[in-house]
């Protein structure tokens, strides 16, 4: 796999090369030892994995990440740094990251990193503390709830959902929830709004994928 380097300390990228270099099946294609290089450099040579420090001139490695995940979504990005503070290693994973180390770890895990993160995985150091582990677990349930669509929707517009998806008119679902039909109107616009549907048949697509009906014993009467 092609794999280029990014750090601002020139002895440090041999001493990656070395390592990369005794993998089967990995090749260092390219290095830089700034942000803007490394955009270009990764830009022109498409490496399937890239290494990089955090700190360095003009763009972070965590910036590069962001910059570059739309525009080469096939690459996986390793972040080799000094810094062991979670804060910086939840921001990483958060910007796209497939793997973390200190850079003290990297003579002894390096290898395993790369073919942990070659193999479609993810990589953390086993140096690190079980508060950060902690707080990426606790980020993965964040992003869950954050990419939940149902999690957008008020209590009352979530009424309305089940309702509506079970068959209810707009006088049923207003006699139900004891509101006006103008009302229920509004609550089904906005809901449909932040749902990004525009029709009934979208509605109950997503009903039905998510669990909210269950088209087995679904009548389609209120």
């Amino acid at each position: 796999m092609r794999v280029m380097i990014v750090d601002d300390h020139p002895l440090f990228r041999e001493g990656l090369k070395a390592i990369v270099g005794e993998a089967d099946g990995f090749s260092v294609v390219a290095e830089a030892g700034n942000g803007n290089e490394a955009l270009d450099l990764a830009l022109e040579h498409r490496p399937e994995i890239m290494l990089m420090d955090i700190s360095m001139p003009n763009k972070s490695g965590i910036q590069i990440i962001t910059e570059l995940k739309s525009r080469l979504p096939d690459t996986r990005y390793i972040i080799i740094s000094m810094h062991s503070e979670a804060d910086y290693i939840v921001e990483a994973f958060r910007a796209g990251a497939n793997g973390y180390m200190i850079k003290k770890s990297a003579g002894t895990q390096l290898l395993e990193g790369l073919k942990s993160v070659a193999s479609g995985g993810m990589f953390l150091d086993s140096a690190l503390s079980g508060e950060i582990m902690q707080r990426l677990v606790n980020m993965s349930h964040d992003d869950e709830e954050a990419e939940d669509p149902i999690a957008k929707l008020t209590t009352r517009e979530r009424q309305v959902l089940r309702l509506v998806v079970e068959g209810c008119s707009t006088r049923e679902v207003a006699e139900a929830l004891f509101i006006s039909p103008k009302t229920v109107e509004n609550h089904r616009a906005n809901m449909m709004r932040k749902l990004g549907f525009t029709s009934t048949v979208e509605l109950l697509r997503f009903a039905a994928r998510t669990g909210i009906i269950d088209l087995e014993t679904w009548t389609g009467q209120c």
